[in-house]
C-alpha cells in the first residue's frame, strides 16, 4: 500500500493522488539522493532501479562471503543457545540426542511443571 493512502490530504493541497503518482514517476533523480545512474545490462547508460542496484551489490564475490561469514556465526551463536538451553532440561538418559524443536517443546513443559510446582 502507498503512503499516500495511509496519511490524511490536506484540503488545501490540491494536487490528487493520481498527479502526484505521476510526477512522482516522471521524476529523474539526483545522486545525492541515493539512487546513482548506471549502465544497464543491455549496455545502455540509465537509472537503476534499487532492486537492481540491490542485485549487483549482492552478486560481488566480496559481499557473498561477508553473507556467508554472517551467517555462519549467526548459526553457530544459535546452535549454542540451543546446546545451552539442553543442558538445563531433565531427560532419562541425560546425554539423549534431541532435535531443536524437542527441545523447544521439553523447555515449555519444563517450565509448566515449575511453575505448577511453585503454585502448589
Amino acid at each position: 500500500m502507498e503512503r499516500e493512502a495511509l496519511l490524511p490530504i490536506p484540503s488545501c493541497c490540491n494536487l490528487s493522488l493520481q498527479t502526484r503518482k505521476r510526477d512522482r514517476e516522471n521524476a529523474i533523480p539526483s545522486n545525492g539522493h541515493g539512487i546513482g545512474n548506471g549502465v544497464s545490462s543491455s549496455g545502455t547508460v540509465g537509472i537503476l532501479s534499487r532492486e537492481e542496484r540491490r542485485r549487483r551489490r549482492r552478486a560481488t564475490q566480496k559481499y557473498r562471503t561477508a553473507h556467508a561469514t554472517r551467517e555462519r556465526v549467526r548459526v553457530e551463536a544459535f546452535n549454542l543457545a540451543f546446546a545451552e538451553l539442553r543442558k538445563l532440561l531433565p531427560t532419562l538418559p541425560p546425554d539423549k540426542k534431541l532435535s531443536k524443536i524437542e527441545i523447544l517443546r521439553l523447555a515449555i513443559c519444563y517450565i509448566a511443571y515449575l511453575n505448577h510446582v511453585l503454585e502448589a
